[in-house]
């Protein structure tokens, strides 16, 4: 560890602090403002005559960027979290001894805590004037010089402190998502909803169709399950009187990574008592609405090479009719298995002849009509037997009442009307478990401590799920959701390999 030699000649020259008594990594060091605070408070004195303000003094904190020693003085660069700044220091201001010291031992990448007055240099560039500078701590490895060059972009992601290090864009980008966030959760706040937190670790797997991570809890000396999503514990809260609740957190799926997947995720669920899906549509476009004004974003805005037009109200079309629209299938292909089997197979599509209409009828969705839906489409009316947990039509007992809003070819919603009859849940759940006998991995499992809750009545509800990771994803206008998560999964390094970084 440290083992390189610029490593080793870095840890030489934080003993070189040792040797006169500093400590490379004090404590207890106290900033009166940040970089952008300074610059906002003593900016008047680029109007001023003398061009410099020598009795207001502060103090300010960041990390050694550039570092350029001119003779008997040096010019640098700092930055914080939010900005960066010119510091300027000399034998005169700081006294010659401590002067050569520094010009000797102070490197890029360390952080340091400067005192000193507003002035604007020669050049014209408003800086401060250092008469006092404290090593903050010391780093021993040394920044990448041209980051913004790497061809290995999993280094990024890796090491993501390097890349935010590097890459104010970076810090930016994850600011904005923790602002969606925020609005979002006072957004639902302001409707009346209740923010509320549900185990993580379950002991079934359910609340979609997926495949689940697994765990052991010793003390109960049982397995659990991370959970695939938070449905059924808050439809137990509806049950118990709530009406309208919401759950920002971590969901888990054991399955594959791509641009759009990664198996630890953040999502939105909310539950809304008395209401149906087609109120959920509304509050959603409501939602987006809202955001767009607080992000200052405009009502287009590009997204992978898209322009997405959130201008207009967002359209709403069956799944058959998407089928026929978007994927320019015939009735009759729709209605019938064997002509879907023989059209996927014609272009080159795996096809399970196993599956049932329904499900044949999503993998022509997949296929033929998702990548088609650029500008936000609710697409609504699903096979009832791909929506194992939604109500089901009383005009169409095949159609459940359920959504999904699609926006670029990506699913970013799903909500539906709550099925709240406790028999039709049973018999659902066991063709669930029928499908899992049969090598479905990802069907839903038993659950007859909800079927027990159903039995003691849930008002009509319904209920909605936001992939947050997608939607900030959609707002940063970023191609992958490692972009917009601060530590995503990466496979193993191997260890043969040496890391570059």
């Amino acid at each position: 560890m440290f083992d390189n030699i610029l490593e080793q000649q870095r840890i030489e020259k934080a003993n070189e602090f040792r040797k006169i008594n500093i400590n490379p990594y004090p404590h207890f060091l106290k900033k009166e403002m940040s970089i952008k605070e300074f610059k906002n408070h003593f900016f008047y004195v680029v109007d001023s005559e003398s061009k410099r303000d020598e009795n207001s003094f502060s103090t300010i904190a960041g990390r050694l960027k550039l570092l350029r020693i001119a003779g008997k003085s040096v010019f640098a660069n700092i930055e914080d979290d939010e900005s960066n700044l010119q510091i300027y220091f000399s034998k005169d201001s700081i006294g010659e001894d401590y002067f050569n010291f520094l010009k000797k031992n102070l490197e890029v990448g360390d952080i340091v805590l400067v005192k000193g007055f507003p002035f604007v240099t020669k050049t014209g560039e408003f800086s401060i004037h250092v008469q006092e500078l404290t090593l903050a701590s010391k780093a021993i490895v040394p920044l990448p010089e041209k980051y913004h060059g790497l061809t290995d972009i999993e280094q990024r992601y890796r090491k993501r402190y390097v890349d935010m290090i590097m890459n104010h864009e970076v810090r930016r980008d994850f600011y904005l998502r923790s602002k969606i966030v925020s609005l979002i959760r006072v957004f639902f706040e302001k409707k009346g909803f209740l923010e509320v937190e549900t185990p993580m670790m379950h002991p079934i797997a359910g609340g979609a169709n997926a495949k689940p991570f697994k765990t052991f809890h010793n003390a109960l000396g049982v397995e659990r399950f991370l959970r695939i999503a938070p449905e059924l514990y808050l439809k137990r809260l509806i049950v118990g009187g709530f009406e309208a609740v919401f759950e920002i957190n971590r969901c888990f799926r054991n399955e594959g990574m791509d641009l759009t997947h990664n198996p630890e995720f953040t999502t939105i669920e909310f539950y809304w008592a008395y209401h149906n899906y087609k109120d959920l549509m509304d509050l959603t476009e409501e939602l987006f609405a809202m955001l767009l004004k607080e992000l200052n974003l405009e009502l287009k805005i590009e997204f992978d090479g898209h322009m997405i037009d959130f201008s207009k109200p967002f359209e709403r079309i069956s799944y058959k009719e998407a089928l026929k629209k978007y994927g320019n299938l015939q009735e009759d292909l729709i209605e019938n298995k064997e002509k879907i089997l023989s059209k996927l197979k014609q272009d080159g599509f795996e096809a399970n002849e196993k599956l049932d209409l329904g499900h044949l009828q999503a993998e022509l969705f997949d296929h033929y009509v998702e990548d088609k839906l650029i500008n936000p489409t609710f697409v609504t009316e699903f096979p009832i037997s791909i929506s194992p947990l939604s109500r089901r039509s009383d005009s169409n007992k095949d159609i459940a009442e359920r959504f999904e809003l699609f926006i670029c070819g990506r699913e970013l919603a799903n909500g539906f009307n709550e099925l709240n009859d406790p028999i039709d849940q049973y018999e659902r759940f066991l063709k669930q478990v029928e499908a899992k006998n049969n090598g479905n991995e990802e069907a839903c499992e038993m659950d007859e401590d909800f079927i027990n809750a159903l039995g003691y009545g849930m008002p009509p509800t319904a209920g909605e799920g936001i992939g947050i990771d997608r939607l900030v994803m959609l707002l940063t206008n970023k191609k992958s959701i490692r972009d917009v998560i601060l530590f995503p999964a990466m496979r193993p390094i191997n260890p043969n390999t040496k890391d570059k970084t």
